[in-house]
């Protein structure tokens, strides 16, 4: 693909220190130059995280990209990849496009038993173990411990007490593994309210805002917790807390972030000044929102969701554009690629999505949950997206056919921010949602 041409206004550049952990005193970044928050690319595609690289070089501050547990773990996730693949992974697309890799962070998202609840707590925990061990050994630096979820014969959620204990378990091998390979120390995200990996799975309505009392009491007792395993310095370095700020997407609709709802849980932070919160599922939520959510605390801004979604909005434009084009040069569209994909393999959306047939055709596609986002790295998908972007190789898109199928994007074509281009149109609908979450932690 050509090489995308994206301008945009600059960050305040803050001072990097690379001798310790940069995430150290995110709760003291208000008081500093520079962005007050960071966005969390939690995305494992290669063209969001291309994406996110080309965004963070033009600002020049850090990027924080993290893996899930599902995505990634020590037995591939769902896109193959060990800690350590995807590590290379993203050093290997810092390397082309030329992003600094010393302002690169990793980490490391819901680490806990998730994967493999359908086992008894002991082995899943034990799983659970053998992955932060591979994540804290492939150097990353941010690690979400998540260990709220019942597995075999336990409740669906889990009492403080248990989930504390559980997540002080697994930051004991994190330790262990640095101390052991001589690495950064890892800073960590704690928390009890933490939101299902991807979204709700249901038409939601309103949401509950955490509880200040119920925020204070998950730092507490996550804190005795450590330090009955003896891992008081570990605990100062848990930066954030996962609470629920109140918003969320399901498939077809959004809960916007309400500031007011949120005043006693963000007043929560004056009792913790070493904490942030750390905001789950806030894809989709506009950049006013975004920038309220900051300037309330809620530092460390989760995206992940709302970019692949963008970049299936471009595929599908530009899917649409070909098939015009080019009529016959393919077998198949892109769509009809996918469309199969989701019908043979049903497995990663039939639990989420509801409806007759034609309801759930429609999700597949378009939801916001955007489940679709499993199938991009199976074979017969990626070869039909590399097949569309030859047809398109070299080709100068015209204006009116992106006005019609890419036309959130014209604007900024006619103002030759981005050439017309097929790469330059996919990077620069996954930039747009970007620059709303950077804009948002500027300050």
């Amino acid at each position: 693909m050509p090489r995308p041409v994206i301008r945009g206004p600059k960050l305040r550049k803050k001072v990097i220190d690379m001798t310790s952990n940069p995430l150290s005193d995110i709760a003291q970044w208000k008081s500093k130059p520079g962005p007050n928050g960071i966005p969390s690319i939690c995305s494992a595609h290669p063209t969001v995280i291309e994406a996110s690289m080309r965004h963070a070089r033009k600002d020049g501050g850090l990027l924080l990209v993290e893996a899930t547990c599902n995505q990634v773990n020590q037995d591939g996730g769902y896109t193959g990849m060990t800690p350590a693949d995807f590590r290379a992974f993203a050093e290997g697309i810092a390397a082309r496009v030329g992003f600094p890799v010393e302002r690169l962070i990793l980490g490391g998202d819901h680490l806990g038993p998730n994967p493999w609840k359908s086992l008894p707590a002991d082995e899943a925990m034990e799983k659970a173990r053998i992955m932060i061990d591979a994540f804290a050994r492939a150097g990353f630096t941010k690690l979400h411990l998540d260990t709220s979820m019942g597995c075999a014969g336990e409740p669906a959620a889990l009492p403080d007490a248990i989930t504390a204990e559980r997540a002080a378990s697994l930051a004991a091998v994190a330790e262990k593994a640095v101390t052991e390979t001589g690495g950064m120390k890892p800073v960590y995200i704690i928390g009890t309210e933490v939101p299902i990996p991807g979204g709700a799975m249901e038409e939601l309505d309103v949401l509950e805002v955490t509880h200040a009392n119920a925020a204070l009491e998950t730092v507490r007792i996550h804190e005795k917790a450590f330090a009955d395993l003896g891992l008081t310095d570990a605990f100062s370095r848990a930066i954030a807390a996962v609470v629920q700020p109140g918003v969320e997407f399901g498939n077809e609709n959004v809960i916007a972030y309400n500031p007011a709802a949120a005043k006693s849980l963000s007043a929560t932070l004056a009792q913790m000044p070493a904490f942030v919160f750390e905001a789950h599922s806030t894809d989709y939520q506009t950049r006013a929102a975004l920038t309220a959510l900051v300037n309330d605390g809620f530092a460390i801004l989760k995206v992940g969701p709302g970019l692949t979604f963008a970049l299936r909005e471009a595929f599908y434009g530009l899917d649409r554009i070909a098939d015009f084009l080019f009529a016959g040069k393919r077998d198949a569209t892109l769509i009809e690629t996918m469309e199969k994909a989701l019908t043979e393999k049903p497995g990663n959306w039939e639990k989420y999505y509801h409806g007759d047939g034609a309801e759930q055709h429609v999700q597949r596609h378009f939801s916001y949950s955007d489940r679709i986002r499993y199938y991009w790295p199976q074979p017969e998908v990626s070869a039909a997206v590399e097949a569309l972007f030859d047809l398109l190789d070299g080709v100068e898109i015209p204006e009116t056919m992106i006005s019609q199928y890419l036309a959130a994007l014209y604007p900024r074509v006619r103002a030759g921010e981005v050439r017309p281009f097929a790469g330059d149109l996919a990077i620069a609908a996954v930039d747009a949602v970007l620059d709303d979450y950077f804009a948002a932690c500027r300050g």
